[in-house]
């Protein structure tokens, strides 16, 4: 039986901050950042966004665009690392939108759950789908992935922003992708990237050397919770390219063959931080299962290391990145990280390449590397279904991002510090966060969206 994505929709901030700019504003040189990692623009929220409105809005799209009776769908599952609560998951937030919106108690038989494990939390709801639907064929499921990628101003980290959402319909009988049953996993307890909560004492902030109640904080200790990470770049890089060869190799064995497994795919998609992680990253993998390959990961650092410096600049391995890799590379550079929607993007921005460059595609097998720091790596494979022309008819991905409107520096780093309270762009068609409750004290905090015409 086959199983997999039936539609996929997106919904991506519609401003963004040139590439360039951030550049020339940190005194970096812009073809390190254009040239070296790919990059363009990085894509941020206005004020009237959050993660529930990239993802309701990637959502409600989908069921416009197909047209589908949310009376089918068994469950809606979101994979995210960017949760604005620690008990109500965001897909909670999301059926409560689509019902305000299609209908009251359309969607109260359907389960929800979110997905945290980074950037692969995505991955991993899509996979529990996948079993779901093979044991329940008339089922369709949605996965949801909604993130905001956010780093600290003047860190290594900023120039790879990003913000939206992906949804995808999952069924039997699928029109764009159906998944094979092999799917490798490579796992690692690591701290290469990771959102802790972390403390500040009281009295640093009160001068006050009694605990007194603070804002109703009895606790000699404050926690705070920042959107941005604690990250170790060049750690992270080498716990992506670990798991992902170890997952990589994993899948060798449970396909039970020993050629090339990437020779037989004709798309890579890989969990893009940046637009080039994936060719940077693959070049061991590349070297390591080539027939010809003398290279050993037993060899002293530095010289694994050049090795594969060497092999990446090769013509071979330009040509190969060319033509399996930089597909799913397009729309990376024009939106930045989508931590658990970047791999989908990348699929999205393949499928749109070759729709609208006319190429057919059907039977082609697509492999995915899949990655999330803490660490853990997917390997798995699809094959293009005979529809997926047809389901790609109104997604218009590059047509919409060329519509992006670009901010300045100075409004981008207000944005950032939550100092700007005016909306960029005014909201149409689409959900907006209208207000958080800060004087009801049983609902202190809660979030409330509507629909905007």
């Amino acid at each position: 039986m086959k199983i997999g994505i039936d539609a996929i929709t997106f919904d991506v901030a519609k401003i963004h901050s040139s590439i360039g700019a951030l550049a020339k504003a940190r005194n970096i040189d812009p073809e390190k950042l254009q040239k070296g990692l790919g990059l363009e623009k990085m894509t941020l929220p206005d004020v009237h966004q959050d993660i529930v409105v990239f993802g309701a809005n990637a959502l409600t799209k989908l069921i416009l665009d197909h047209n589908i009776n949310l009376n089918e769908i068994a469950r809606i599952y979101v994979g995210t690392e960017s949760s604005i609560d620690n008990s109500k998951p965001i897909s909670s937030f999301l059926i409560s939108l689509m019902e305000q919106k299609f209908g009251e108690n359309t969607l109260s038989e359907c389960d929800v759950v979110d997905f945290t494990f980074a950037c692969i939390g995505g991955v991993d709801a899509m996979q529990n789908c996948i079993d779901f639907i093979r044991l329940n064929p008339t089922k369709k499921a949605i996965v949801v992935t909604t993130d905001f990628a956010k780093y600290d101003l003047n860190s290594t980290g900023e120039y790879t922003q990003g913000a939206g959402a992906i949804a995808l319909l999952i069924t039997s009988n699928p029109r764009i992708i159906a998944f094979g049953e092999a799917w490798a996993t490579s796992t690692k307890g690591v701290f290469d990237f990771f959102k802790p909560y972390r403390t500040l004492a009281k009295t640093a902030i009160t001068g006050n050397e009694a605990n007194d109640a603070w804002f109703d904080n009895l606790e000699s200790e404050i926690e705070i919770h920042k959107d941005q990470p604690v990250f170790d770049g060049q750690y992270s890089n080498q716990c992506y390219m670990d798991r992902t060869r170890d997952a990589y190799f994993s899948f060798k064995k449970l396909k039970k063959t020993s050629q090339t497994v990437y020779d037989t795919w004709t798309s890579i998609v890989m969990h893009l931080p940046y637009a080039y992680q994936g060719r940077r990253m693959l070049s061991e993998i590349y070297a390591l299962d080539a027939s010809n390959s003398t290279l050993s990961g037993t060899e002293e650092t530095t010289v694994y290391q050049n090795k594969l410096k060497e092999i990446s600049k090769s013509e071979a391995y330009i040509e190969f990145v060319s033509k399996k890799l930089k597909p799913a590379e397009l729309a990376s550079s024009l939106i930045g990280n989508l931590y658990t929607g970047s791999i989908f993007m990348g699929l999205l921005s393949t499928l749109t390449h070759f729709y609208d460059s006319k190429k057919e595609i059907s039977e082609s097998v697509f492999g995915f590397l899949a990655y999330g720091s803490g660490s853990k790596s997917k390997v798995f494979e699809g094959t293009i279904q005979a529809e997926w022309k047809e389901a790609l008819e109104r997604v218009s991905l590059f047509e919409t991002l060329e519509k992006s409107f670009e901010i300045d520096f100075k409004t981008y780093e207000k944005l950032h510090k939550k100092e700007q309270h005016q909306s960029v762009c005014s909201p149409k068609n689409e959900w907006i966060l209208e207000r958080i409750e800060s004087e009801n004290l049983n609902l202190l905090g809660a979030r409330y969206y509507k629909w905007v015409e």
